[in-house]
């Protein structure tokens, strides 16, 4: 008897999510999305480690 009422909600909750629709601000997510070419690629960690190729020993092969 239980399982009735289990799937019963299940049904009623699908259906309010398939007709479901938020408002979107496409605006906002354009200027998300894209990003403008004053924008340069920033290594914020690269001060904070030495760089793997400049090793002191030889690599070995």
């Amino acid at each position: 008897m239980g399982r009735g009422r289990q799937k019963a909600k299940h049904t009623k909750l699908a259906r309010e999510l398939k007709s479901f629709s938020p408002n979107v601000d496409y605006a906002a997510l354009e200027r998300e999305l894209t990003h403008s070419t004053d924008d340069q690629y920033v290594d914020r960690w690269a001060d904070m480690y030495d760089n793997e190729d400049e090793d002191d020993e030889p690599a070995r092969v």
